[in-house]
């Protein structure tokens, strides 16, 4: 029975490590692609690996517990196909012993996605949103690409090209204000300057053509050298002080709901956050009985039919879980409460389509 299991898990294992390795690299892979260009265009390389490794935690909770499915699919399913379980049976051997080493595996997995999605994931991945930003304080060119244009603050910077190591080309500002006037600044030439001891960065544009518009009204100015000052450091400071609740640990979610309740405020977006990490820490365990019948009765030993079947599966549980945490906004219906039913479905179907198998 020992050379068993250790046959049952070798391959589990093989084919969880290749599932999970496809898997995380397709849903980081548009982001990655993001912050290369960057990199390519004269950011620190350090920004790239500080990106992977906050956003690393978060989509491993993701992959995980798919790669968990696929795995299941492939190895029992291959097993189906050669009628090995059936032999296994044959010999007084039952299901449950045959799953029972995936069972701890699965629960050991299932524990560190909870550590991940309560603890490490959401604040890191908070961080991850920053990196960029940060990297600005570096080399802040790199954030600059011809034709396109970024916003900060109440500010959209267009540049057309960009001249040297500072240098800009016809560049356009946009600044909107309170009193909903618009003021369009061009210039065919500008430079940047960085002051780390201030944590500020300015846009020095030269000969410059200011427009603002009020309503119909439009006052045209210009000007010989115009500088716009950007607060960076007051940025990153604040980022502490407004942190979101997806972006939270355990203790200060639970802290934050506290507070609410005390103070007779609505809760339940907390409270679906804080639900909603642990329905998907906890879906491991949902594929795992779900994975096994499913596999065992389509008994295909082709890749990508468990590839197709795990996929379709998986995102339909967290498509659902999703969906549910969108009903946020009608607290009525208890969507803290609701976004559990999809889990439930599964563990409940899988434990009923196992008991099936094993009746057999």
């Amino acid at each position: 029975m020992k050379t068993l299991n250790w046959y049952i898990v070798k391959n589990f294992l093989i084919a969880f490590g290749m599932s999970i390795g496809i898997l995380t690299f397709c849903m980081l892979g548009a982001r990655l692609v993001q912050v290369l260009e960057f990199v390519a265009r004269g950011a620190p390389l350090s920004a790239f690996g500080q990106f992977l490794l906050y956003v690393m935690p978060i989509v491993l909770t993701f992959t995980i517990p798919l790669s968990v499915l696929v795995a299941i699919m492939l190895v029992f399913g291959r097993m189906a196909a050669d009628s090995e379980i059936t032999a296994m049976r044959a010999c007084g051997i039952s299901i449950l012993q045959l799953v029972s080493p995936i069972m701890i595996i699965t629960i050991l997995l299932t524990a560190f996605c909870l550590y991940l999605q309560v603890q490490v994931g959401p604040p890191w991945l908070g961080k991850a949103r920053y990196v960029l930003q940060d990297a600005l304080t570096e080399e802040p060119m790199a954030f600059f690409r011809p034709g396109e244009s970024i916003s900060y603050d109440n500010r959209i910077i267009y540049v057309d090209d960009i001249v040297g190591e500072n240098g800009l080309k016809d560049i356009q500002i946009f600044e909107y204000n309170k009193d909903e006037s618009i003021n369009d600044y061009r210039a065919a030439y500008g430079e940047i300057h960085v002051d780390q001891a201030t944590e500020k960065f300015s846009i020095v544009m030269q000969d410059c053509e200011m427009v603002t518009a009020m309503g119909d009204e439009r006052v045209h100015m210009r000007a010989d050298q115009l500088e716009f000052t950007f607060d960076f450091g007051k940025e990153r400071n604040s980022r502490n002080i407004s942190q979101r609740p997806k972006h939270m640990t355990l203790e200060d979610l639970m802290a934050r709901i506290r507070i609410a309740k005390v103070n007779n405020e609505d809760t339940c977006e907390l409270e679906v956050e804080l639900n909603q990490r642990i329905a998907f820490a906890l879906s491991p365990i949902a594929f795992l009985l779900l994975g096994i019948p499913m596999a065992i009765h389509t008994s295909r030993r082709e890749t990508s039919v468990g590839l197709f079947i795990g996929a379709i599966a998986g995102g339909a549980l967290f498509l659902a879980i999703i969906l549910c945490e969108s009903l946020t906004k009608i607290p009525q219906i208890y969507p803290q409460y609701l976004l559990w039913l999809p889990n439930l479905l599964y563990q409940v179907a899988g434990a009923y389509m196992v008991y099936k198998i094993t009746r057999k």
